[in-house]
């Protein structure tokens, strides 16, 4: 029958029209602020620091600017500390005396994120961020970008679970090496203790000159 796609495509319409207006999967108006969407995990708007326990001496920030250097837009501005502090490693490392982002200018394309080596920089899902000001307030400084790994984890749960088991695995092969290197250390100093005391060698010995008896005569002449 003619026209019979065309009825099928008016009574789907219908349906979700109507749908949207009594089926609650599928309102497609929140009543923001009173209701809110959950948000993707993979959601990203704009950086921030990740601290473990402490916020200032756990920063997971050793300042080395590679974020800096990558930012598209010239966001980031980082100042390096003259001192060093332990990292999760315990390996000394410099850290963030100043660090700024300017939120205004920031797009939120995670390059930041993605270069950075020390799993310090991540992406948060705050975007309730207006300002009356334009300028000052809009410049995000270190005490306001520093969050917990225990609030990571709530706003990105599966990413921050295979963060911290790569931490954690790169703290364990650390500490093995450094646990072998000093089993071979302590090795050597007990073999060397134990060997017994090294002989003086003997003088070389010196072949006995020839006399002039033995000595070839040159070709020609005659023994007398």
């Amino acid at each position: 029958m003619i026209g019979t796609g065309v009825l099928k495509g008016m009574a789907v319409t219908a349906k979700n029209f109507v749908g949207s207006y009594f089926v609650k999967e599928r309102l497609i108006t929140v009543q923001y602020p009173e209701e809110r969407e959950t948000l993707p995990e993979n959601y990203r708007n704009f950086p921030f620091l990740v601290y473990d326990n402490e916020p200032e001496a756990g920063l997971r920030c050793v300042a080395c600017k590679i974020c800096e250097k990558e930012c598209p837009p010239q966001c980031i501005y980082i100042v390096k500390s003259d001192d060093k502090k332990p990292d999760y490693m315990g390996k000394p490392q410099f850290y963030p005396a100043r660090f700024d982002i300017d939120i205004s200018v920031c797009m939120s394309c995670q390059i930041c994120v993605e270069v950075c080596p020390f799993e310090a920089i991540k992406m948060d899902k705050v975007y309730e961020l207006s300002r009356r000001e334009r300028f000052n307030a809009l410049l995000m400084q270190k005490s306001e970008l520093s969050k917990s790994n225990t609030y990571y984890h709530g706003i990105h749960p599966v990413e921050a679970a295979e963060v911290d088991a790569a931490l954690a695995k790169a703290a364990a092969e650390a500490e093995a090496k450094k646990k072998a290197a000093a089993a071979a250390a302590a090795a050597k100093a007990a073999a060397a203790a134990t060997a017994p005391a090294a002989t003086p060698a003997a003088p070389p010995v010196t072949p006995p000159s020839k006399t002039e008896a033995e000595k070839p005569k040159p070709t020609g002449e005659s023994s007398t």
